[in-house]
């Protein structure tokens, strides 16, 4: 039984943040940021909004793309989200309340940026040998809470917002083909937000000393990501018996725009088939590969029978890779 994407849906909050604002908190040039980032702006949620305030209607939208028998059909719902509401409940629960959604199976999946592919991944799994269900799945990410904004080197490239897809069954010989997931736990120190947690509790202290805030190494990000998005990339393809020329579009977790434009130099990929929202977004982390997916889907419409690449990199240090066919 074949599973693919029925729907796409898409939220973001209304306040653009332009690099004029982040080159006078980090005390840097506009064409600092725009030089080495390649992001122009991006997205910051309102005062008081949280992350399912994001991933509520692009959920509803997808929703109602897919059709009114998409959430009466619905056998599962996961949110991949790294900033939840609260530590308990899950967001997913709370996205399910806001939907007014039966019981069904709701949870969270916190793979950082790469959380929406690993929560992929599982939905189609969980629509095994169900046909007729539908599964919801949502990134959801509010990163301008977490921001230094003395910090250069971050706080120019994050950005919230949500994306959201239904799927579903579809004809054989469509839809996703094969997945990698991988993580590499002993790089976990790469990315983090050191404090909230059991192991550093948000005390004073912590505040302080600002553990509360996200902290990158930038140069070690960039290398893993630039070996291991060609290993999961290669995995996936060598898994489904394709190449990277039979691949129409690129939909890649949009860590930066730079990174993008050398990562697909490097591997041979076309420009013209990337999809970027870095740009315009920035890093929406989880909600980075369905916000891109939902853009040029609508920019320039998927035709039946594309061939579909999804990759990103995470926190953990994570990464994953999805290759479908559009139907």
């Amino acid at each position: 039984m074949a599973i693919g994407v029925i729907s796409v849906g898409a939220h973001l909050p209304e306040r653009i943040v332009d690099n004029r604002e982040i080159a006078a908190w980090a005390g840097v040039t506009e064409e600092w940021v725009a030089e080495r980032t390649g992001i122009l702006q991006r997205r910051y949620a309102a005062a008081g909004e949280a992350t399912s305030d994001l991933a509520l209607p692009a959920a509803r939208a997808a929703l109602d793309e897919a059709g009114p028998e998409a959430g009466e059909r619905l056998a599962a719902l996961i949110v991949a989200t790294c900033t939840p509401d609260h530590p308990q409940p899950s967001t997913a629960a709370i996205v399910q309340a806001g939907l007014g959604l039966p019981a069904l199976p709701a949870f969270d999946v916190n793979a950082v940026c790469s959380g929406f592919l690993y929560a992929l991944t599982v939905a189609r799994a969980l629509l095994d040998g169900q046909p007729g269900q539908y599964a919801l799945v949502v990134g959801a990410d509010l990163f301008s809470t977490l921001m230094d904004r003395g910090d250069r080197k971050t706080v120019s490239l994050f950005g919230d917002g949500a994306g959201a897809v239904v799927l579903g069954t579809v004809p054989e010989g469509y839809g996703i083909h094969g997945a990698t997931l991988l993580a590499n736990g002993e790089l976990h120190d790469y990315v983090k937000v050191e404090a909230g947690g059991t192991r550093t509790p948000l005390d004073e202290r912590a505040r302080a000393a600002g553990e509360h805030l996200f902290r990158m190494d930038g140069r070690a990000v960039r290398e893993y990501a630039m070996t291991t998005l060609h290993k999961v990339v290669g995995q996936t393809l060598a898994d489904c018996g394709a190449r990277i020329e039979d691949v129409d579009r690129f939909v890649f977790h949009q860590a930066n725009t730079r990174l993008l434009e050398s990562f697909a130099a490097e591997a041979g990929i076309d420009p013209d088939k990337v999809a970027l929202t870095a740009p315009s977004l920035g890093n929406t982390a989880a909600a980075s590969v369905p916000l891109t997916l939902h853009h040029t889907h609508h920019d320039r419409p998927l035709e039946r029978g594309e061939r579909v690449l999804l990759a990103s990199i995470g926190g953990g240090m994570t990464a994953a890779a999805t290759l479908m066919t559009w139907y």
